[in-house]
């Protein structure tokens, strides 16, 4: 039996023959002391995998100890396998985009639910740059070259195009040619390296590049900020035990800048505090995606 059953497991199912708990077979007990070992966490790649990492370790250590359970990150290597992993119980928890939360609450027809944001992530910004001088604004664009980062990227495409059609330009046919440079991180790089005439990309990561001295302003500036839209945030499945939940939750909620250690975390997810999100915060970006024709 024990080959078959962790030692934790057997335990479980003495216990309950021992002590007849009613309501409780030893059968569902042993079920819940093996389920939910090991909380699987990944993000969408806008990142190179190694920042992505170096972000997590931290915080990734905090929740093992809040939770008290193995907190492990699994990369993905695209959009889509973050929000397949969900989705089909790869993974527990994922660090969305504000449109792959969408397209995971869609394609799980409601069985995805976002639990925390960044406090910057009500109000997040996709910025324009370039290093030409004749490209001042949206209709500057008109037959250049452009790249937007990853395709199910809200801040590097989906918001980025739905302010480009605002603009009454179609990147599709008015602009000379479109990229796609995967990560933000990447379309600096093809920005600055002259592959492209401009590109968008999240205002986090510009801001993070320049603080790193990794971007030189004087050869490549901003030339267009979008307004504010809901953006990033954790999501879990809605058959995540209720409890669980809540000490996810709560976890990020408490992380308090005030204490050094959470301010190493808070610093490194580029934020000062996390704050409760729920789903109809992302109803504006269902909407853009349906209108730039991103989600069917």
């Amino acid at each position: 039996m024990t080959s078959r059953l962790s030692r934790r497991a057997f335990n479980a199912l003495l216990a309950a023959s021992a002590l007849g708990l009613s309501g409780l077979s030893a059968q569902s007990m042993a079920q819940q002391a093996t389920s939910q070992q090991v909380l699987r966490v990944s993000a969408i790649p806008d990142e190179a995998p190694t920042e992505l990492q170096r972000k997590f370790k931290p915080l990734g250590a905090y929740l093992e100890k809040k939770l008290g359970m193995k907190v492990e990150f699994i990369p993905v290597t695209d959009y889509a396998s973050s929000v397949e992993g969900l989705i089909n119980h790869k993974l527990d928890m994922v660090w969305f985009g504000g449109f792959t939360f969408v397209q995971a609450n869609v394609r799980s027809k409601g069985q995805v639910v976002p639990l925390v944001q960044r406090e910057e992530d009500e109000k997040f910004q996709s910025v324009f740059i370039t290093t030409k001088s004749d490209i001042r604004k949206l209709e500057d664009l008109k037959g250049k070259t452009f790249t937007f980062g990853s395709e199910s990227s809200t801040s590097g495409h989906l918001m980025p195009r739905s302010y480009l059609l605002s603009a009454k330009i179609n990147p599709d046919t008015d602009l000379k040619r479109i990229a796609f440079s995967g990560a933000h991180d990447a379309t600096v790089a093809a920005v600055a390296g002259g592959k492209v005439d401009a590109g968008a990309l999240n205002i986090s990561v510009w801001e993070k590049l320049i603080a790193e001295n990794k971007v030189d302003t004087k050869q490549v500036h901003v030339f267009y900020t979008t307004p504010g839209y809901f953006d990033y945030n954790w999501s879990v499945r809605t058959d995540m035990p209720a409890d669980l939940q809540k000490k996810i939750s709560e976890a990020f909620l408490s992380l308090n800048t005030n204490d050094p250690r959470d301010k190493e975390i808070l610093d490194l997810q580029r934020t000062k505090r996390f704050i409760p999100t729920k789903a109809d915060n992302y109803k504006a970006i269902e909407a853009a995606a349906h209108n730039a024709g991103l989600l069917k």
